[in-house]
C-alpha cells in the first residue's frame, strides 16, 4: 500500500460534485470528438485504461478510425496501490508512422498522458496529440478536453458499485447524497 505524503488532487475527492448521466457524458464525447476533428485528422485512436477507454471509444466510432488501449494505472482492483502510475501494456504497433489522439477520461497532474506520450512516441508514430473529457482548471492540459472543472467527478459506470450480490452507492460518493 501507499506510505508518505504525495499529492492526491486526483484522488482525493472535492467538496463539490458532478454527477454524470449517460446521456451527458456521450455529448460530451461527441463535443470533443468536434473539437478534435476541427484541427486535427487522427489515424488511430488509444484510449488509456481504464476509463480513458470509454470516450476513446466513443471518438474513435464518431470520427471512424481505428481504437486501441494502453493500460496505465496506480490501481488494483480498484484501489490505489502506487504512487505513480505504471505502464501495464505496450503501446500499440499500429501507431508506428500514423497519426495518433491519445484519449482519457481526465487529466490533472498530466502524469498519466506523460507516461502514454512517451509509450506511443516509442512505437515511432507521424503525430501525437492528447484528448480528455474533462480537464482540471490548474495543472496539466491537453490539447483538446470537453470541461475544465474541479469538481469530483460522478460517472455514470462509477456511481454504483457492484457489492454482496446487489449495486450500492460507491463510498467514494457517499458525500454526494448528503
Amino acid at each position: 500500500m501507499l506510505s508518505g505524503s504525495y499529492n492526491q488532487r486526483d484522488i482525493t475527492p472535492a467538496d463539490e460534485f458532478l454527477e454524470l448521466s449517460w446521456e451527458m457524458f456521450g455529448e460530451l464525447c461527441r463535443a470533443l470528438a468536434v473539437k478534435v476533428a476541427r484541427s486535427y485528422d487522427p489515424e488511430i485512436v488509444i484510449g488509456v485504461a481504464r476509463a480513458g477507454v470509454i470516450p476513446g471509444a466513443v471518438i474513435a466510432s464518431v470520427m471512424r478510425r481505428d481504437f486501441f488501449s494502453l493500460k496505465i494505472t496506480r490501481r488494483e482492483g480498484g484501489r490505489v496501490v502506487r504512487q505513480h502510475p505504471s505502464i501495464l501494456s505496450a503501446a500499440p504497433r499500429q501507431a508506428r508512422g500514423k497519426r495518433v489522439l491519445i484519449v482519457d477520461e481526465i487529466t490533472t497532474s498530466g502524469e498519466t498522458l506523460r507516461m502514454a506520450l512517451a509509450a506511443v512516441r516509442d512505437v515511432g508514430p507521424a503525430e501525437v496529440r492528447t484528448a480528455t473529457s474533462f480537464a482540471r482548471t490548474r495543472g496539466y492540459k491537453p490539447d483538446y478536453h470537453a470541461l475544465a472543472t474541479d469538481a469530483t467527478l460522478i460517472y455514470p459506470w462509477d456511481r454504483k458499485i457492484y457489492e454482496e450480490g446487489g449495486f450500492v452507492v460507491n463510498p467514494r460518493y457517499r458525500d454526494a447524497d448528503a
